[in-house]
């Protein structure tokens, strides 16, 4: 039977982009007696409950881009729901584009609509070259050139240029991403762990009590075991102003002994913790 990847659609999407990269890959690198078919999801929190709910095998969220941080969405989510484990990342170069249907001019653009990630990783072109015009956000990328080509001509979207040919708009101005290298990475996410490759990472989510020193002291633990700790973010806990959860990646995998060590003592020193995933890290040809 064919595996499911879900992802944040509808087509043109950049997600819909690293869910056919990170097939192709797995195609080339490894021998796959199943194919892959795509399912694609209104929004982010969807392609993951549509995991939780067995309606696919696995999706691919994005979770990190290297101009606007985390994608906050993605981190609540894997916060919120127990079960859910990265087996893998993918990481995909981000090229953004001013499009707009045929004939239309950059004087005639009064709204600009994308997912407010593009938005953000475009800001200062955005800023400087229309100073005074309307951004709106829309679900995705591909949704915000779907309403561009049903609009009067007054509309611009940022969007990938698969979208701009999908929906027949024309391409203003291209790779307006504020950093030339602009890149997200995407984690892949399924209901079952993952087994050692020897080139892996681990990822957790875990809160502190509110004490003097609760951060340090767990950071700590990961120097005790000699384990690189590779990321951290924070989030608020939203319960109490003020509290914070933790996301973690390190060096290794949970089913090495030094890690699950490490791993067994911050969750006896931790108000809450979450194992999210150990998976191989990936092998990156692009220089981020």
């Amino acid at each position: 039977m064919n595996r499911i990847l879900g992802f944040l659609g509808p087509q043109g999407t950049f997600s819909h982009e690293a869910a056919q990269s990170y097939i192709d890959s797995r195609v080339k690198n490894e021998p796959m007696n199943k194919a892959y078919l795509l399912k694609d999801f209104y929004t982010i929190r969807e392609v993951l409950l549509g995991l939780k709910n067995n309606e696919i095998d696995e999706a691919i969220v994005p979770i990190e881009n290297s101009l606007e941080g985390a994608v906050n969405v993605t981190l609540d989510i894997l916060a919120e729901e127990d079960g859910l484990y990265i087996v893998d990342e993918h990481i995909i170069p981000i090229n953004l584009n001013l499009v707009a249907k045929e004939g239309t001019l950059p004087k005639d653009i009064k709204v600009i609509i994308s997912h407010p990630q593009p938005l953000g990783q475009c800001r200062n072109y955005l800023n400087d070259t229309f100073q005074a015009i309307v951004q709106l956000e829309e679900s995705s990328t591909s949704k915000a050139a779907q309403r561009v080509a049903a609009g009067d001509g007054t509309y611009a979207a940022v969007a990938s240029s698969i979208a701009a040919k999908m929906y027949g708009l024309q391409i203003l101005n291209s790779n307006i991403q504020d950093a030339k290298n602009n890149y997200t990475r995407f984690v892949v996410l399924s209901k079952a762990m993952k087994n050692k490759t020897g080139r892996d990472k681990t990822s957790i989510v875990f809160s502190t009590e509110n004490r003097p020193g609760s951060l340090y002291k767990i950071l700590d633990i990961f120097s005790l075991w000699d384990i690189n700790m590779t990321r951290i973010e924070s989030r608020p806990a939203k319960n109490v102003l003020g509290q914070y959860i933790f996301f973690i990646d390190i060096d290794g995998h949970i089913n090495e002994q030094d890690v699950s060590d490490a791993l067994t003592m911050v969750r006896r020193k931790t108000s809450f913790y979450r194992f999210i995933g150990s998976y191989p890290t990936f092998d990156c040809p692009y220089d981020v």
